[in-house]
């Protein structure tokens, strides 16, 4: 590998290179116009697998309109994710997918920027707040749980942890009631997401960026109006945390960073999580003697019934920890990360210009037999100390890597492990005879079907 030093004003005006500079890439951009965007929105593994073993681990592709790179293997991920040259800019690699509708999000800034910006967004992660978020988690989740206790027998998994997952992101982020507001906010994230990865790019009448466009307009108004009332009267919440943040000087953030961090940050807690919780309930309903496994591990704890986790007692459960580690191994929630050259390099043998928007695959890496050996079987042992020991640091990148590691990560950690407390206590679940789900796995995975699972009160 080699890096050709450049100016870094060049971040602020990178476009992409003229197709013809990438024509040394070994690869398929399928379609004029189209590309090959429908067969990877269809099929995201089968394809990247494919190219993997036509062209090898650096191919060309064209999707959402560009032609891009992909770099593939846990050496790729960390030349482009741990970048200490800063040769990749995220802003750039993420923009034409979310710029009209997450702007200015921390995954959307770069290098000081985005150094300064993690550094004031980080005092609403610290184990204070994250405490104040507990007591919350464990009052919804038991709430929640509780209704599925009552209604045993076949339930759709994935639109009742939506629901959950949006009960928890009113209450510990937003530190509001449940109700007709807080369904329409959620509804703005949905379309806002669905937009992000629509063909068509443009917000024209009927198409889905339009409705993302008009979803982005309600968030902005919602959070506006909440700014002020949540810096006077303060509050636990995230959002309060958020309103009272400061830069390095003191300074306040603006009502402008505040809404494009907190929008940024609902849609990655709230989509992200709730599609590594349905995978994580999918892999214990497919796997009863891990499921009881945890089961135990959690009677381990000692609690009464109905009694909530301590802060205290989540490193306690290192088995659930690790389950759901292997459930976002088979499921990563943010399956590609895309990035843009700031500059020339080079990366086994070829040489890639700067503009050229430069893809690491998660999910492809997740699934590489040569490091995870039956690399579709659930088997949380892959993560203790003694497994993880010689592995590549950058072969398991659920969370991403480098400067841009989710900041939420502990939070996923912490609502994850007090949502299998209260579920594994309260009932058991199991997937129905002879049944298997079908899954969408970009731009985050879901269930088709919704995933049917049987739920039944533990005795």
């Amino acid at each position: 590998m080699s890096i050709q030093v450049a100016d870094s004003s060049l971040v602020a005006r990178l476009a992409p290179p003229k197709r013809s500079a990438l024509a040394h890439i070994p690869g398929d951009e399928g379609w004029p116009v189209i590309g090959r965007t429908f067969e990877v929105l269809a099929d995201p593994k089968g394809q990247v697998e494919m190219m993997a073993r036509n062209y090898g681990p650096v191919y060309r592709s064209r999707v959402l309109g560009e032609t891009s790179i992909t770099l593939l293997g846990p050496e790729a991920n960390e030349f482009v994710l741990f970048d200490n040259t800063k040769l990749f800019s995220s802003s750039h690699g993420w923009g034409p997918i979310l710029n009209l509708l997450f702007p200015r999000g921390l995954m959307m800034l770069d290098f000081d920027e985005h150094r300064l910006h993690r550094r004031a967004l980080s005092v609403a992660f610290k184990a204070g707040p994250m405490q104040s978020y507990l007591a919350a988690l464990n009052d919804g989740i038991a709430r929640r749980v509780a209704k599925w206790q009552s209604k045993p027998g076949e339930m759709l998994c994935y639109p009742a942890m939506k629901q959950l997952t949006l009960d928890l992101a009113a209450t510990s982020f937003l530190g509001t009631e449940i109700g007709a507001e807080t369904e329409e906010i959620n509804a703005a994230f949905v379309d806002m997401v669905a937009a992000s990865v629509a063909p068509i790019r443009k917000p024209w009448p009927g198409t889905a960026m339009a409705r993302g466009v008009r979803g982005r307009k309600r968030i902005v108004a919602y959070f506006s109006e909440q700014i002020p009332i949540r810096r006077a009267k303060g509050g636990d919440d995230l959002f309060s945390q958020l309103c009272r943040a400061t830069h390095e000087d003191g300074a306040l953030l603006s009502t402008q960073d505040i809404i494009d961090h907190m929008s940024f940050l609902m849609m990655a807690a709230h989509d992200t999580l709730t599609s590594s919780l349905t995978s994580f309930v999918a892999a214990l309903a497919d796997n009863p003697q891990w499921q009881q496994k945890l089961r135990e591990e959690i009677a381990g704890l000692g609690l009464k019934p109905g009694e909530a986790i301590s802060f205290e007692q989540l490193d306690a459960l290192p088995l659930t920890e690790m389950a759901f580690k292997e459930a976002m191994r088979l499921r990563p929630p943010v399956p590609s990360l895309p990035r843009r050259a700031t500059r020339e390099f080079t990366f086994r043998g070829y040489t890639i210009p700067v503009g050229t928007m430069v893809a690491v695959n998660p999910l492809f890496t997740h699934h590489m037999p040569e490091i995870w050996p039956d690399p579709d079987r659930f088997d949380p042992l892959r993560f203790t100390d003694e497994a993880q020991r010689g592995r590549h640091r950058f072969a398991w990148i659920p969370f991403g890597g480098g400067a841009h590691m989710c900041l939420g990560l502990h939070f996923a950690y912490m609502q994850a492990k007090c949502f299998a407390v209260h579920l594994l206590q309260n009932v058991s679940v199991s997937l129905p005879a002879n049944y298997t789900s079908n899954w969408q796995m970009w731009p985050i995975p879901k269930p088709k079907d919704g995933l049917r699972v049987n739920v039944a009160a533990v005795k």
